[in-house]
């Protein structure tokens, strides 16, 4: 540990925190991708129930959204660095909780699923505000390209690394086991945290003059309804496709083989547009990445066999790059043009994320409303809905590339 800081204390400090930020978010990717995928699955071979895990997830994107403006608050008040240690903590305090309940997790889901929102809360309004602050915007699409190159890697090998594990070994032991490396995972990203730069805010906290100015900047309106269409998609397909590729193969490995398909596509995306994606090219990544995503669906309506999932991960995984690239870069750059930003950098990003987090919320009380009032059938229909979502996206962005 001395070694590391005596190196990293060698190099400019933007450079440095750059790095550090790098590796925390490539620990967090990894432990992510190592089990929370499975917790779906979990939970489903406890109940095999929709409900349970749409609950779930409603209650992890709720909790997410209070926990942003909490989080919010605490990152003008005291450091943004704290909150991104916070998050953490809270990821792990999920894992030890999940550890604890073993076979009884699925009765304290709402519970977990509360746990998991706040870390993801803290965790992700620290993450987008350190890296505004640590790139300029000459340097955020490598970012954003390395750092998706990072997250990739990690969702080629977590996933499969976990399938094999909970195949190889007794099902609950293997899941257990796979709960334990996240774990130990986010413990890393913990002592990593402790050598980012202390970077402290001053002044009120602002969140209802930076909601208003929704009406009054049309680029940053176009932004946070932007980031509502991303999460109507989100919400519902985040735990349905998991729990239709385990219902169609009954194999956790499928499942990983399923990720590594798609984050070998996705890491070959963000490879190339690290390299060669400048800003006049956006506006055409961001049109065939909507595309892709919005109409990928249909190649599930007829058949839900492994290898359909697998055409299915090969454009997702394509596809999400070219999307995920220029619209984050974008976002930030609206963020970095906007009224007092240097005042309400931290309210702008506690809004936009908590626009992705009522689009996720809308769209799984949307499903589990025609679920308790139709059938399991209209699952696809919702899905094929909310899929069209990144075209409102696409149509938004074009606006603000536009205006500009």
């Amino acid at each position: 540990m001395k070694k590391i800081k005596k190196l990293l204390l060698s190099i400019e400090n933007t450079e440095r925190d750059l790095l550090l930020l790098l590796t925390i978010g490539g620990l967090y990717a990894l432990g992510i991708f190592l089990s929370n995928t499975f917790v779906n699955i979990y939970l489903w071979r406890q109940t095999n129930d929709y409900m349970t895990i749409a609950t779930y997830n409603l209650a992890i994107f709720t909790f997410q959204a209070v926990t942003f403006i909490l989080a919010g608050k605490l990152a003008k008040k005291i450091d943004r660095v704290i909150v991104l240690r916070l998050g953490v903590v809270f990821l792990s305090l999920f894992f030890i909780t999940v550890l604890i309940l073993s076979e009884r997790a699925a009765h304290y889901n709402i519970m977990l699923g509360s746990l998991l929102g706040v870390g993801y809360g803290f965790y992700w309004l620290a993450f987008n505000v350190l890296t505004f602050e640590i790139t300029e915007p000459d340097t955020r699409d490598f970012f954003n390209g390395f750092i998706g190159v990072l997250e990739s890697l990690g969702g080629m090998i977590a996933p499969i690394l976990a399938g094999a594990i909970i195949a190889k070994l007794q099902t609950n032991i293997g899941y257990l086991t796979v709960f334990s490396i996240s774990l130990t995972l986010f413990i890393l990203a913990i002592v990593f945290s402790m050598l980012l730069k202390r970077r402290k805010a001053t002044g009120k906290y602002m969140l209802k003059e930076v909601w208003k100015e929704i009406k009054h900047n049309r680029n940053w309106k176009n932004i946070v309804f932007a980031n509502f269409f991303m999460g109507m998609r989100e919400g519902v397909f985040v735990f349905v496709i998991t729990i239709w590729i385990f219902v169609a193969t009954n194999s956790e490995l499928a499942l990983g083989m399923f990720h590594l398909v798609l984050n070998i596509m996705s890491l070959i995306a963000y490879l190339l547009l690290s390299k060669y994606l400048r800003y006049h090219h956006r506006l055409q990544a961001l049109f065939i990445g909507s595309i892709l995503i919005s109409f990928s669906i249909f190649i599930l309506m007829n058949e839900l066999s492994f290898l359909m999932f697998v055409f299915y991960a090969i454009i997702i995984g394509t596809a999400f790059p070219l999307l995920n690239v220029p619209f984050s870069s974008l976002t930030y750059d609206v963020i970095g043009k906007s009224k007092n930003i240097n005042d309400w950098r931290i309210e702008y990003i506690v809004v936009f994320e908590l626009f992705i987090n009522f689009g996720r919320m809308l769209s799984i009380v949307v499903l589990i409303t025609m679920y308790v009032m139709f059938s399991e059938e209209i699952i696809m229909w919702i899905l094929v809905v909310f899929s069209q979502a990144y075209i409102g996206l696409y149509l938004l962005m074009r606006k603000v590339i536009t205006i500009s």
